[in-house]
């Protein structure tokens, strides 16, 4: 239908304008700020493994993944660890280098126990005595042999361009079809933990599990440029250790050679030092620990180990593709920005947080058991990015927030006491949205001959008296806690209690009302010349029940008070001017005003009302015996005691200078006809 269209489409219009104008009220600076903190979310929620600080949180939480989800594995049929020991050394005198004649008997007895392939992670970097006889039983070999390479340009730690030179020379002199080099090269992350494939470098040959396997059926080309996570496994029991690990000595042995023929036979051996100080490196077990045998730390050639079974087993895992990370990156600082955005109770946005953020952590667990690539994975980076981009736009909209609360704010203030609009803005709930019913204090003011004012004095001076007399009347309502209900032409319209009441509001409708009396006044006297002359501001002032409440519908509102109390209170307004007094104040203003200010003058009966309201006007300056005659002589009327009333009348001749209001009341209840009291029709007001 096209009345939906156009509302559908009105309400978009609404939005846009809404939204355009917070962003007006944000700022340019704040804007800018804003999106480049969020654009800072997004690279950090992208990028958190290449920064500093942050990359060492996402080692961490890896390395917890890593080490919980292990897989399990009894002691591997496929590898064999040949190692030198602490006891080899000292058996053959020689630390470093080791003594290459116990390799050259090793490599023999391994040749003839029918080996798949040697890998030897040992460099051969410097001359030795016994390198005649290693290279004699390198070029003898039958089972493919490769040998450690480093050079200075990828390994400058490990060797030295003197001692590559030395170490090509070497292997060149021992190659045959079964003899080749392998790279040994070993990467560790920043914090120096081996977490993952060393990069294939131009210029070093093949990896030593690659190498291995190059030719055949265990050959996996997929790992050729792999640089994804090392599988590292964890023995099932303490007693049946992954791989197999015999020192050399045992080997290199014609008579004990043939016990560990079954760990030789079929098997890749590699060979290389277990040393507590030497070619030992952290692995995400160092910081968490081997559940089974609480080893932390690993030797180099069992990293080789590791890495060899993991391409046996054809464990290769595909990295989360760019476009993934960009889309997670995305959907974390997506949900900080509706985090920040989302308006709701504080305990369903509690909730939402703690489950965002259990989500961040607990997402790359849950991709690591199921076997995906966690490495480089952020979701450290995701917590921080979604925290930015958070307090990005919620420090945007609290900017906002403050702007329309201080206009909201600044608003209200020209309705309420800024006591009761800091009141509102603290608990809206305090203004109610709908019509309810309260006791208030009604206050109506006119100002005297206004009306005819307007036909004597050019348009421009008569918006200058009214904006100017509206102020000063204003001014009084709010500095006396009132609420300014509306301004019709040069009256106003107030009231006290509501939206909030006070106990003393009874007393400052009345002072209130005083107070506009003698503001209008001053106004009198501040009237520019040539203006004629203005009459003086007249108030009535009525407690009783009401409906307050926001009126007006959906598009315009106006937070007003309606009933028979308003229209009381008006009515009182009028009847100064038959009464000839300033202010007058019903006795259920008066008797809740807490003030003895007050004569009372007489009932008037006022329009649309068969029950007569008992008026009083408040007289501050005038003392307590005089303002007590008006109520004898009323009381003296009430009783029909001509004579008194006389006397009374009589005693306040005096008085009668200069008080139009008691010669009012006195014109009105005297003389007595026919010796009687008057009965009181000019009590009737319309």
């Amino acid at each position: 239908m096209p009345w939906r269209n156009e509302a559908a489409g009105a309400g978009a219009s609404d939005i846009r304008r809404t939204a355009l104008r917070g962003l007006g009220q944000l700022g340019i600076q704040r804007i800018i700020v804003a999106l480049g903190l969020i654009l800072i979310a997004l690279f950090i929620a992208f990028s958190s493994w290449r920064l500093p600080l942050l990359r060492d949180a996402e080692a961490a939480l890896y390395d917890l993944r890593a080490a919980n989800f292990a897989p399990p594995a009894d002691t591997d049929k496929r590898v064999t660890l040949v190692v030198y020991t602490a006891d080899t050394n000292r058996a053959t005198g020689q630390i470093s280098p080791v003594d290459r004649t116990i390799l050259a008997k090793a490599l023999a007895q391994i040749d003839k126990l029918g080996a798949k392939g040697i890998g030897i992670d040992v460099l051969f970097d410097s001359p030795q005595d016994d390198d005649e006889l290693l290279r004699a039983a390198l070029k003898g070999m039958q089972t493919p042999v490769f040998l450690a390479y480093a050079d200075n340009r990828t390994n400058p730690e490990a060797i030295t361009y003197e001692q590559e030179q030395d170490l090509k020379a070497f292997q060149g002199s021992v190659r045959t079809a079964k003899v080749g080099p392998t790279s040994i090269l070993l990467e560790t992350d920043a914090d120096g933990v081996a977490r993952r494939w060393p990069r294939q470098y131009p210029g070093l040959p093949s990896l030593l599990s690659l190498a291995l396997t190059q030719s055949g059926a265990d050959a996996d080309s997929r790992f050729a440029t792999y640089t994804g996570p090392i599988r590292y496994r964890v023995p099932t029991a303490s007693d049946r250790p992954v791989f197999d690990k015999i020192p050399i000595d045992l080997l290199a042995d014609p008579e004990t050679a043939p016990f560990v023929a079954d760990v030789v036979k079929g098997r890749y051996v590699l060979i290389g030092g277990d040393f507590a100080d030497f070619d030992q490196f952290d692995t995400p077990f160092t910081r968490t620990g081997n559940p089974v045998t609480g080893e932390t730390r690993m030797i180099g050639v069992e990293v080789h180990a590791s890495m060899l079974a993991q391409l046996l087993d054809h464990a290769w895992k595909a990295p989360p593709a760019v476009w993934v990370k960009a889309l997670a990156a995305l959907l974390a600082v997506g949900l900080g920005i509706a985090t920040a955005v989302a308006q709701t109770r504080t305990w369903v946005l509690a909730l939402a947080v703690v489950a965002q953020f259990a989500a961040f952590l607990v997402t790359p667990f849950l991709l690591e058991r199921a076997g995906f690539d966690t490495l480089d994975l952020p979701a450290t980076g995701w917590l921080i990015g979604w925290l930015i981009a958070f307090t990005a736009v919620s420090s945007g909209l609290r900017a906002i927030n403050a702007a329309q609360r201080e206009f909201a704010q600044g608003a209200l203030g020209k309705y309420l006491p800024r006591s009761v609009a800091a009141e509102i803005m603290r608990n809206p709930e305090r203004l109610s949205l709908h019509g309810e019913k309260r006791e208030i204090f009604c206050l109506f003011s006119d100002l005297e001959g206004f009306t005819k004012l307007t036909h004597a004095v050019e348009p421009e001076m008569i918006a200058r008296l009214l904006n100017d007399y509206l102020d000063r009347l204003s001014a009084v309502v709010l500095e006396y806690g009132g609420t300014l209900d509306k301004f019709v032409g040069d009256a106003v319209v107030a009231f006290w209690g509501a939206p909030i009441a006070y106990p003393d509001d009874g007393e400052r409708a009345v002072r209130a009302a005083w107070a506009m009396y003698l503001e209008g006044e001053k106004f009198r006297a501040a009237v520019p010349e040539g203006v004629p002359t203005i009459g003086r501001t007249r108030v009535g002032v009525h407690y009783g029940e009401a409906v307050v409440g926001n009126f007006g519908g959906e598009g315009r509102i106006q937070y007003t008070a309606l009933g028979d109390a308003m229209n009381t209170a008006a009515r009182l307004e009028g009847a100064n001017k038959t009464l000839d007094t300033k202010v007058l104040v019903s006795r259920e203003a008066a008797e809740r005003s807490g003030l003895d200010w007050f004569r009372p003058m007489g009932e008037v009966v006022l329009r649309g009302r068969s029950t007569p309201v008992q008026v009083f006007e408040p007289v501050p300056d005038m003392p307590a015996e005089q303002r007590a005659l008006s109520g004898e002589l009323l009381t003296a009327h009430s009783a029909g005691e001509a004579d008194r009333v006389k006397a009374l009348t009589d005693a306040m001749r005096d008085s009668v200078q200069g008080d139009e209001a008691l010669a009012n009341l006195i014109g009105r209840l005297y003389p007595i006809h026919d010796g009687k009291v008057d009965e009181g029709e000019s009590y009737g007001l319309g």
